[in-house]
């Protein structure tokens, strides 16, 4: 029997391939093919089509990497009898059969009408044109390459047009009009869910025995002589197969169409304006055909792209959101990563692409929708509901290398204790095609069995985008209630959510972040983009600040539009393939020059909004922006500091020891051997805050070779392999700083360490010349603090890691992200690295038996990965860190801000100063944000956050004249319950919870 089960399925599938398949189409007639090859960047439609056009017949090779070329068509629509549909069938070479990572194309009329794309799973074109007419369409084809080949991982040129090379990629292969046989295409539709459904059975179960029977006598049912003609005696043979209704307790999935297209990945933004076209054009031809057929589709920016690139299509995809049809998911500006960018930055996510949702379609999407970013904060939920969401859809945590996630359905709890209904598809993919054996996949995970039955999958091809399907439609129809398989129901992000909250009034809890137990690397690649996003938001905060500070106190004009290009700009770059760092040297190009350029309007902004402030006169005024007082300012004030810029620094010094250098000030006392290791840092406590023996300021040289997904990845295993560079090449002092040479390979290190201007803290500047491949570069300190958890800052609070490897989930967060600081203490006193671009770090208990024991501070600084990009983070960085013993965490909070928020100064000013616009009385909570309401209503905007994890009460005092203050949502709407503040003496009394954070509005 087992034999001929195997015959048996063997004679079906090439029943399928060879004798099934090459009929779907009928009366192929080829069309005349011209071709225009565009000579630079892609060009709209009206230029292309005023070309001069030359003969193209197939066979044609085609396609220098990134070029573009466009064909004209010509010819006559086919008559289509009875059971036929008039269709194009456009082959432009195809090299595999995965749409998004290859040559790609998007079909217009001849009057510039977009009829739909073309890909390699999706090349026939509807015809809506009267049989006998005369026929002309014109393809857009992106000669795109395929940058990631067979998923090898080697380095490639193709990243880079510099280096892409100018051969042909393609060879064009056929374009024909040709008659879709409605009946033979079915027939195969039924024989494909049949034979996906009947792999996913047990060998011995009955209904698998009775589908392979049922296909057996539907394959000789077809006669090789008359497939068309025998199709239907075919498809009556699998009816009972497919009218075999599920079991009432079957797995209920929600299937929503969907396409994940990265912002730019393996390939750059100019081809993702491209491929979302190409992408909705398909989705709105699809819904031309079924009118049950709904699509979800996030990224305020990609739809914003559409409007400015095709507004016609953008109006066609409005008609579909009215309709409910077309469904803008997710709320944000792109899918961004979330655990790189700011607070504020993940809050303007939300309130930047809810705002083009409701101003454009009059819709607020509910859910949160990031199925492929690497880890999710333990911010985020607080962040998703002050945003006004509900829900929060991921799946990317199937990719964790150790531990499986618990649940499917949860609440999600965050570091204040915000919770947030989130979904983690069982499926296990956001690019499902609604197979058999991801349906089966997706009920046999289920964690949630017993409790509730309901999962959502997201359909459709992504990554490079394309969409949905009418095969996988007519997949999702057949399995709607098929014995042996889950039952599948065509929905919306929206009404899975209501269902699954209805269905599970009590789902279980997760608490803090969701951490990736993968792709840690993206940490750290691409140190210059990383450095790039954090200058800007750190240039944003500022401009924001002192704009909103000489509007409100000198009536300046307030600069929304430069604003908001700018927050456009960083938002893009924050998307989870740029940022982290694991796209095409193209990418980087365009997002350091994008950096430059918002640093190019910003710079001025400040230094214009801070001269409306000085006023004039005689004195010199230093401007904090920071939250915090540094070096004897106010917190987000100008004034004239009693003792100028650097108080504190006066009785600070460099001296040459008998056994190399002392940099001491009051506050410290810092010693470095003649190698330009540290071997004692004590602060004001005179306790020593280095372990002893072990050496401090130690850069590491790791081998850095990860099994798979080179730029996303930093294996365990490379641990092992380490140079100590504990010899520098020379160290001599300089002035007030003592400079440290490393030299090793063909890259050296200049390490310039000095004390901070107040003197409590040892500044670093670390300058690198970086030239290594497949090496990852540490700097550590080990601090004789026994800490078994660590706190490094994430968006608006922190998070306590512990520094053991007890559980394997432990184990797994062997490199973790941190934003500006990171402590570990005892007692709330330890030791700070603050920094001012650097996110990777490793923080763990070392020492043995015999040796002192304490907590490794570690930080990543630079990698130098091969794929996709095989120039990686080659060339010169600037990286600076800031030491700080006797550190609370607060300090390490300090100290964040004064080295990303320098201090500035304007001469030739009025030595009456310049107020803050809000000051807090002193507590935990700090001002991230000032800025003017967007709605251009002139009142002011505070974003205001609990900083240590711990209740507090406070009062707030503006700076000038308030009418009233309301407490909002990330929207600046009132919040719900509306709540309006009460005003005592002048100030207003709040109250936070842990890391909770508040937004208040002034009404001027």
């Amino acid at each position: 029997m087992h034999q001929d089960r195997e015959l048996t399925e063997r004679r079906i599938a090439r029943f399928l391939a060879q004798r099934l398949t090459p009929w779907i189409w009928a009366s192929p007639v080829p069309l005349q093919a011209e071709a225009w090859v565009c000579p630079g960047e892609p060009v709209p439609f009206t230029t292309a089509a005023a070309q001069e056009y030359r003969p193209f017949p197939p066979g044609s090779p085609w396609g220098q990497p990134w070029q573009t070329i466009w064909l004209r068509l010509s010819g006559t629509v086919p008559e289509a009898p009875p059971g036929f549909a008039a269709e194009a069938v456009i082959d432009l070479g195809f090299s595999t059969d995965m749409p998004g990572f290859q040559a790609e194309g998007l079909v217009y009329t001849a009057d510039g009408t977009v009829l739909k794309a073309l890909e390699s799973t999706n090349m026939a074109v509807g015809l809506p044109f009267p049989a006998g007419s005369p026929l002309q369409l014109y393809v857009e084809a992106s000669a795109m390459p395929n940058v990631i080949g067979d998923f090898s991982f080697l380095p490639t040129p193709l990243g880079d047009p510099g280096t892409a090379g100018t051969e042909p990629l393609y060879v064009f292969r056929r374009a024909d009009t040709a008659l879709l046989d409605e009946q033979v295409w079915n027939l195969a539709q039924d024989f494909t869910v049949l034979w996906g459904l009947m792999h996913e059975l047990p060998l011995d179960s009955p209904r698998r025995a009775n589908l392979l029977r049922a296909m057996e006598r539907a394959a000789a049912a077809v006669s090789v002589d008359d497939v068309p003609g025998t199709a239907a005696r075919a498809r009556a043979e699998l009816a009972p197969a497919l009218g075999a209704p599920a079991a009432a307790s079957a797995h209920l999935v929600h299937a929503v169409g969907h396409a994940h297209i990265d912002s730019a990945w393996l390939w750059p933004v100019r081809e993702t304006r491209r491929k979302v076209a190409r992408t909705f054009a398909n989705v709105l031809a699809l819904m031309d055909q079924d009118p049950d057929f709904v699509f979800a589709a996030s990224s305020a920016q990609q739809y914003a792209w559409l409007k400015e690139d095709h507004p016609r299509l953008f109006a066609r995809v409005a008609e579909r959101v009215a309709e409910g049809r077309f469904v803008p998911a997710g709320g944000m500006w792109v899918e961004t990563d979330t655990n790189l960018p700011s607070g504020e930055s993940l809050v303007r996510q939300f309130t930047f692409g809810k705002r083009f949702f409701l101003e454009n379609f009059g819709v607020e999407p509910l859910d949160v929708w990031l199925p492929d970013s690497f880890g999710y904060s333990g911010a985020l939920p607080q962040i998703v509901r002050a945003a006004g969401s509900r829900w929060f859809l991921t799946q990317k945590l199937s990719w964790n290398e150790s531990d499986v996630m618990p649940h499917h359905t949860f609440l999600w709890e965050g570091i204040d204790g915000t919770r947030v209904f989130t979904h983690f598809p069982p499926v296990d993919t956001y690019n499902s095609a609604l197979t058999g054996q991801e349906l089966a996949r997706a009920e046999r995970q289920f964690r949630e069995k017993g409790a509730t039955n309901l999962s959502l999958v997201p359909f459709g091809w992504g990554d490079g985008g394309g969409g949905p399907t009418r095969e996988m439609l007519a997949a999702a129809r057949r399995t709607a209630s098929l014995e042996g398989s889950p039952r599948v129901q065509l929905s919306s992000p929206q009404r899975f959510f209501e269902a699954a909250e209805q269905d599970y009034a009590a789902p279980p809890v997760w608490s803090g972040e969701m951490y990736l137990q993968f792709h840690r690397g993206t940490y750290t690649s691409q140190a210059r983009t990383k450095r790039g996003n954090r200058r800007s938001e750190s240039l944003l905060h500022e401009a924001e600040l002192w704009a909103a500070a000489a509007a409100v106190q000198r009536g300046e004009p307030y600069p929304y539009a430069e604003l908001e290009a700018a927050w456009h700009t960083v938002l893009l770059g924050q998307f989870h393939d740029i940022l982290p760092g694991s796209s095409i040297a193209w990418v980087y190009q365009d997002a350091e020059r994008a950096y430059a350029e918002v640093a190019g309007v910003l710079e001025p902004m400040i230094s214009r909004s801070q001269q409306v402030l000085a006023g004039a006169g005689n004195a010199t005024l230093v401007f904090n922006a920071a939250p915090v007082p540094l070096e004897g300012t106010a917190p987000l004030a100008a004034a004239v500091p009693v003792s100028g810029p650097g108080s504190g620094t006066e009785n600070a010094g460099l001296s040459e020891t008998g056994g190399g250098w002392e940099l001491s000030s009051p506050y410290l006392k810092l010693l470095v051997a003649p190698s330009g290791l540290m071997t004692s840092l004590r602060g004001p406590s005179g306790r020593e805050m280095l372990v002893p023996g072990q050496p401090a300021n130690l850069f590491q040289l790791f081998r850095d070779t990860p099994s798979q997904w080179d730029a996303w990845d930093v294996d365990a295993a490379d641990r092992s392999g380490v140079l100590a560079l504990d010899q520098a090449a020379s160290v001599h002092a300089e002035g007030n700083r003592l400079l440290i040479r490393h030299e090793f390979g063909s890259s050296t290190i200049q390490e310039s360490v000095s004390l901070s201007p107040d003197g409590r803290a040892v500044d670093l500047e670390v300058r690198v010349d970086w030239q290594e491949r497949q090496k990852l570069l540490k700097l550590g300190f080990p601090a004789a603090v026994l800490a078994d958890r660590a706190a490094s800052e994430i968006q608006f609070g922190h998070l306590q890691r512990p520094t053991h490897s007890n559980t394997s989930w432990d184990h797994a967060r062997f490199e973790t992200p941190a934003h500006r600081w990171v402590h570990a203490g005892e007692n709330g006193i330890g030791l700070a690295l603050a920094n001012d671009s650097t996110y990777g770090y490793d923080i763990t208990r070392i020492g043995d038996r015999d040796a002192g024991t304490g907590t490794l501070l570690r930080a990543s600084l630079l990698r130098a990965p091969l794929f996709p990009d095989p120039g990686a983070d080659r060339g010169e960085h600037v990286l600076r860190f800031a030491l700080r013993p006797d550190a609370t965490v607060a300090d390490a909070v300090a100290e964040g801000y004064r080295l990303n928020l320098p201090l500035r100064t304007v001469s030739g000013a009025d030595p009456a100063g310049v107020p803050a616009p809000a000051v807090l009385t002193p507590s935990s909570v700090l001002v991230e944000t000032v800025k003017l309401a967007d709605d251009r209503s002139g009142d002011v905007i505070l974003r205001l956050y609990e900083s240590l994890g711990g209740h507090a009460e406070l009062s707030l005092t503006p700076g000038f004249t308030v009418q009233r203050a309301v407490l909002t949502d990330l929207l600046e709407r009132p919040a719900v319950p509306s709540l309006d503040l009460t005003a005592e003496g002048g100030s207003y009394p709040l109250h936070f919870r842990p890391f909770e954070v508040k937004t208040v509005r002034l009404h001027r």
